[in-house]
């Protein structure tokens, strides 16, 4: 992950993003997290931001939540939001806590940002106690892949939507918003699947849900593609030997 460009677009996130301000976490993905993290006592937000999911876990009425980032603008943004959570600087190939220490981790728009994503996955396994839940949510490596969109044929008269290069690893940067550039790692599904299996994470659940009736409010050019998840969802458990 480029810690430099979170830290320097940090103001950007928390304006755009966070505090109720974008309708796919308001009303998809914090939802989401409503859902598949209920019930859940000491819960680890990897790569928390500044700490909307894991107030919202909070909230829920966990024991213990805590968010870990490398960006110490977001952090500060969390501390001052309160909210109940801990939070600690550091990154996701290294969790700073002991094995077993969670009986749930959520990853919410990260994986994507961090290479290798693999050692990040193997931290996350390790903090989890055995029949621990891990809850991932990513842009959908499938329908989301570097350079797919919409497309309008003007000549052949039709409407489709149109994949990037599914099965090769593509590192991207992209104008999220105007004078904001960050990176963005593409891998096939069966890479993050396979890479959970080795390390004991065993699906459990997988949704790809439409995009939500306020992001297409606000993005009327994308009404045309509303049956296209932008989000996976990877609910998994560690397997218990």
């Amino acid at each position: 992950m480029s810690e430099e460009a979170w830290e320097t677009h940090a103001g950007w996130w928390q304006r755009e993003y966070t505090d109720g301000a974008d309708p796919e976490y308001e009303e998809q993905l914090l939802p989401l997290v409503d859902r598949h993290l209920a019930g859940a006592e000491r819960v680890l937000d990897v790569g928390c931001g500044e700490g909307q999911v894991a107030r919202r876990v909070c909230a829920l009425g966990a024991g213990l939540v805590a968010g870990v980032d490398p960006t110490a603008a977001q952090l500060a943004v969390a501390r001052e939001r309160g909210g109940g959570p801990q939070y600690v600087r550091g990154v996701a190939e290294a969790l700073p806590w002991r094995a077993g220490s969670f009986d749930a981790v959520v990853v919410s728009l990260v994986l994507e940002h961090v290479d290798p994503f693999e050692t990040a996955v193997a931290e996350i396994a390790r903090v989890l106690v055995p029949g621990g839940k891990f809850v991932l949510l990513l842009n959908h490596p499938l329908l989301q892949t570097p350079d797919s969109g919409f497309v309008i044929d003007h000549d052949l008269g039709e409407q489709y939507w149109r994949l990037g290069a599914y099965l090769r690893d593509d590192r991207a940067m992209e104008e999220v918003a105007p004078g904001v550039e960050l990176t963005f790692l593409h891998r096939p599904l069966y890479r993050y699947v396979n890479c959970l299996a080795e390390h004991g994470l065993l699906v459990e659940h997988m949704d790809e849900p439409p995009p939500p009736a306020g992001f297409l409010e606000l993005a009327p050019e994308y009404a045309h593609a509303a049956t296209i998840p932008r989000l996976l969802v990877l609910v998994t458990r560690k397997h218990v030997s």
